[in-house]
């Protein structure tokens, strides 16, 4: 599962010309969940997001989490972020879960990452043709992939 975070002071998610969510000071969250992703994958990515220190102080320093800050976190799925880009100039998706299983850990990682303290998660709609905007604060973008948290 691999996770694109960015600092917003506001992100929302329009489909069909209407507003679906709207988050301000918060992170948006791109999820891709990938082959072979498990709920475990869900679980490790959802307890780092929430509580990765990339929020600042009062010292302008990266100490604080979603949860000390009292965040929101819209949690978008994109699939492309599994593509694999390796052979020719068109990136294919098979590495991508398929849609029953994506949007079944998409929903359970946003159940996680409530359980894990954040009060406001928004979420897009899965499957959707989706417009995304955002102001990143920062900017702080950050990737994130749950292989790499369970070494």
């Amino acid at each position: 599962m691999k996770a694109v975070i960015q600092r917003v002071t506001r992100a929302s998610v329009t489909v069909d010309g209407e507003t679906v969510s709207a988050i301000e000071n918060g992170l948006l969250i791109f999820l891709g969940v990938a082959e072979g992703d498990t709920p475990r994958d869900a679980e490790v990515l959802a307890d780092k997001i929430a509580n990765l220190r990339i929020f600042s102080d009062s010292d302008d320093k990266m100490n604080l989490n979603l949860l000390t800050v009292e965040g929101a976190a819209l949690v978008v799925s994109q699939f492309t972020l599994c593509a694999d880009c390796r052979k020719g100039r068109r990136p294919d998706f098979f590495g991508a879960a398929k849609p029953d299983t994506a949007n079944e850990l998409y929903e359970y990682f946003c159940e996680r990452i409530k359980n894990a303290g954040v009060k406001d998660v928004q979420k897009g709609v899965f499957g959707a043709d989706m417009k995304v905007e955002l102001l990143n604060d920062g900017p702080v973008t950050i990737l994130i992939d749950s292989g790499d948290l369970k070494k």
